[in-house]
């Protein structure tokens, strides 16, 4: 299956020359490019990602989409996230595209939108209320590559009970 067109290439760590340092903040640079100078929309509000706290002085919203761990204060870089860290805008730019589901799901009092590309990559944004003036925008929480067939049956689950309630 060949990619759509407005699916940008990977950014790998050997077109950095294997640069660690050169390589997080080129990534960082496009995090912050298309979700702090920018923001994409998402049903006609704008998608704002999660700053607090700044590690490292980086916001909360990048370190989600490019490290993996339960523990806030420790989470691992990883690269097949850091990889596609384009694919997150590109994605909630094109949610219309057959090859994106999407779906809302609850966790908690939290409801969560799900845009899947292809079963292989996702991306999960929040629904937000502002209290002082009830304006709606959606927090980027997390985009993660999903490769294992244990976390696609659950999310099959989700999208599916969703269709089926929704139409």
């Amino acid at each position: 299956m060949s990619d759509p067109a407005w699916l940008p290439a990977l950014i790998h760590l050997d077109d950095y020359g294997g640069n660690w340092e050169r390589y997080l903040e080129s990534v960082y640079g496009i995090f912050h490019n298309d979700f702090i100078r920018t923001q994409p929309k998402f049903q006609d509000c704008w998608v704002r990602c999660r700053r607090d706290p700044l590690e490292f002085g980086k916001e909360a919203g990048f370190w989600h989409c490019t490290s993996c761990g339960e523990d806030e204060m420790q989470r691992t870089p990883d690269l097949r996230r850091m990889e596609r860290i384009q694919w997150v805008r590109a994605i909630l730019d094109h949610p219309d595209d057959g090859a994106v589901n999407i779906w809302a799901t609850m966790r908690g009092t939290d409801k969560r939108w799900c845009l899947w590309f292809r079963e292989e990559y996702i991306v999960v944004i929040a629904e937000r209320i502002r209290k002082r003036d009830e304006f709606r925008y959606f927090q980027l929480i997390t985009a993660y590559d999903t490769p294992s067939e244990h976390r696609k049956k659950i999310l099959r689950g989700e999208r599916d009970a969703w269709e089926a309630k929704n139409g």
